[in-house]
């Protein structure tokens, strides 16, 4: 079974830097976006040398449960294991979109925002979330963040209420037709005539990792290359010890004990875990 620090292995072993040229010449592959994506799949996979599209093929769908698209969360889940979510921002400072869907601390099979074929893809009722977000150029992987949902994002309870008193201020509108949908809602026949319909949609932003971590890590500007992940220090104790092996042992992997505040109470502080890789040459 995969799991997050065989993916760092994976990438500390061959960091793949010019991202499109690398994986545009695979496949049909044509944005950083999507080659992004691959890449994550491949770190996971341990597919990253594979140039056999149909050896690749057989090997994802043995390590991953569930595929899904831009519109519905999550972009991949581990079979028996973790959820993960791909974003790609252009630059250190840039907020990441989330569009309709709230930051996760956790992924629920409730949701309504993740699609049938996710909620059936294995037996499920929680799973952790790793963000892995990409600070590209148009063709270079920069950096790139593994952040757990549960170091970044508050419950969802936190996130809900929000959009069930927009609901309810809606509501306290005399006259209108108001529709339940997957967003936060729908006004049908606003205008006299009936033809005209409002869809109420949230979109959501969150600072990136490299603002919000800000205080326990900052990047090496010197390296054309740096990977950084983040997770609760249990989360780390429950791997095999092989696999934590391997990242104690990996000479250009670095990884600490560390703080950080619990993002649903920030006078707390959580023990977490950060482990960092650099590369200072081209590979």
């Amino acid at each position: 079974m995969s799991n997050i620090l065989k993916a760092i292995i994976n990438i500390a072993q061959n960091p793949v830097v010019e991202l499109k040229n690398t994986y545009s010449g695979r496949n049909t592959i044509n944005n950083i976006g999507e080659a992004l994506e691959a890449y994550i799949q491949d770190a996971f996979a341990g597919t990253i040398d594979e140039t056999d599209s149909t050896n690749r093929n057989q090997v994802i769908s043995r390590v991953f449960s569930y595929m899904g698209n831009q519109n519905n969360p999550p972009d991949i889940i581990l079979r028996n294991g973790d959820a993960i979510e791909v974003k790609k921002i252009q630059s250190k400072g840039a907020a990441i979109a989330l569009n309709s869907s709230y930051p996760k601390h956790k992924l629920y099979s409730t949701d309504p925002r993740i699609t049938e074929s996710c909620k059936t893809c294995e037996d499920w009722s929680t799973k952790d979330i790793i963000y892995a977000v990409g600070v590209t150029s148009d063709k270079i992987l920069n950096h790139l963040w593994f952040v757990y949902g549960d170091c970044y994002a508050a419950s969802k309870e936190i996130y809900s209420r929000i959009g069930e008193k927009i609901k309810n201020g809606v509501l306290e509108i005399s006259d209108i037709e108001f529709s339940e949908t997957k967003e936060l809602g729908r006004i049908n026949k606003v205008d006299p005539l009936g033809i005209t319909n409002l869809r109420i949609r949230g979109m959501w932003h969150i600072d990136n990792p490299l603002k919000v971590f800000k205080e326990v890590y900052i990047s090496e500007e010197s390296n054309i290359f740096n990977l950084s992940c983040i997770m609760r220090k249990d989360k780390f104790n429950s791997f095999n010890d092989d696999d934590k092996t391997a990242i104690n042992n990996n000479q250009n992997i670095s990884s600490a004990d560390i703080e950080i505040k619990n993002p649903d109470n920030p006078a707390q502080l959580l023990k977490a875990k950060l482990i960092t890789l650099g590369v200072k040459a081209w590979i």
